[in-house]
């Protein structure tokens, strides 16, 4: 695992700032569905914590796994 890229803050470049909020959008409907049509319990909020985290990871993998190309 190469720690240096994985702990270091990647400026977002070219299109990713409109990737993520794509990802965002996505995961919001999800997330308000769930709350729609599922009764307030621990479940519910595993689920959404688990959307949350998905979209975490997501995020992550464009940030740290991407190179800008000048």
């Amino acid at each position: 695992m190469d720690l240096e890229n994985v702990f270091t803050y990647h400026k977002p470049f070219g299109n990713q700032p409109e990737r993520y909020e794509q990802l965002r959008k996505v995961a919001k409907e999800f997330a308000i569905n769930v709350v729609n049509h599922t009764p307030v319990s621990r479940e519910q909020s595993l689920a959404l914590t688990s959307i949350q985290q998905a979209i975490m990871w997501a995020n992550a993998a464009i940030a740290i796994n991407e190179k800008e190309t000048v």
